[in-house]
């Protein structure tokens, strides 16, 4: 055997090597630590989810998704189960998105499973949106992407003073996915299209403002409020918003802070209710304060692609369904991701 017949065996031993750690990585559901990714409880009157990878800031892959998935569908199912809690270990982050890395390295080595990831995610977040039972997100720390779609669609969705969100996908080559489509449109004015294609950060109680919260309790306050929810005998949906109403209004913690962008809304809905993204920067150029600069300069540095792919992305889901918005953005990852 040659020297070159040696080095290509070892050259396809290798890659079959790289595969087959990335294919395990993936499958982590057939692993023993599996479980350890995400705790899935029945506490007092309450199934508890809890994203459980805090050195990874909860990130989700695809193993989380398939535990979370069939408990939700069998917690909707128990007549003993009234309410679904959804949380974050470690105090950083709720969810930081998902497993990005992860996927992008599986798309070279299997197209199936980063198929897989990006249709179960998203047949999650609809179940999560016609869930019959009260769901309850604790969107305390982090949430981005992946993190937004397991929260965003539920019925009740409790931010902190250490809440910070963002759809960031548009800086690496994607679009704000998990129904982005869907909730981005129907936020107050062009909020939801500024917020697309700039990637802009919402921190604590202005993530309530915004409306992407429907509730804000100061996070000290958040262990009391679960055990007040938990403690609750058999509750209806009304007494389950009564606690949460109790603690939001008991809430100081800025209370009389403005909105981050208050000042600059009428600007924004000016600005991005053009029809395409030249027109956008166009308008921002030719505003030329230092608010439009800085915008201009984040879209600058974005995919232009991306960007692209969003704007159209939103303008199609401002009169679609949240599942029609599903379906198209199945197709759009795949697109994007082969």
């Amino acid at each position: 055997m040659g020297l070159r017949e040696v080095w290509r065996l070892m050259s396809r031993f290798n890659s079959s090597k790289r595969t087959n750690i990335i294919l395990q990585h993936l499958r982590m559901s057939k692993h023993t630590d599996a479980a350890a990714e995400v705790l899935l409880e029945r506490k007092g009157c309450a199934g508890v989810i809890t994203l459980n990878r805090p050195k990874f800031l909860n990130a989700l892959n695809l193993s989380m998704i398939r535990q979370i998935y069939p408990q939700l569908k069998k917690w909707e199912q128990d007549p003993e189960t009234f309410l679904i809690i959804i949380k974050g270990a470690g105090g950083k982050a709720f969810c930081a998105g998902g497993d990005i890395r992860v996927i992008s390295e599986a798309r070279k080595a299997n197209q199936k499973i980063a198929q897989d990831f990006f249709r179960e995610e998203y047949m999650l977040n609809n179940a999560i949106d016609s869930c019959q039972k009260p769901y309850i997100a604790l969107i305390h720390g982090i949430t981005m992407g992946g993190g937004v779609g397991l929260s965003v669609h539920g019925q009740f969705r409790v931010a902190t003073e250490k809440s910070l969100f963002a759809m960031p996908e548009t800086a690496i080559g994607l679009f704000p996915d998990v129904g982005g489509g869907y909730f981005l449109p129907r936020l107050q004015g062009k909020l939801g299209c500024f917020l697309a294609l700039t990637g802009f950060r919402l921190k604590g109680r202005d993530v309530y403002t915004a409306g992407i919260a429907t509730h804000f309790v100061d996070s000290e306050k958040l262990g009391m409020l679960e055990e007040d929810l938990l403690a609750l005998k058999s509750p209806s949906k009304e007494n389950i918003a009564d606690v949460l109403e109790t603690y939001h209004a008991k809430s100081k913690i800025d209370q009389d802070k403005s909105f981050i962008l208050e000042e600059h809304m009428d600007k924004i809905n000016s600005w991005f209710s053009a029809n395409t993204v030249e027109e956008i920067i166009e308008n921002l150029q030719q505003d030329g304060s230092s608010f439009a600069l800085e915008q201009l300069k984040v879209i600058n540095k974005m995919s232009p692609t991306s960007l692209k792919i969003t704007l159209r992305q939103l303008m199609e889901g401002s009169s679609k369904t949240l599942q029609e918005v599903l379906t198209m953005e199945y197709r759009l990852s795949q697109a994007c991701m082969f």
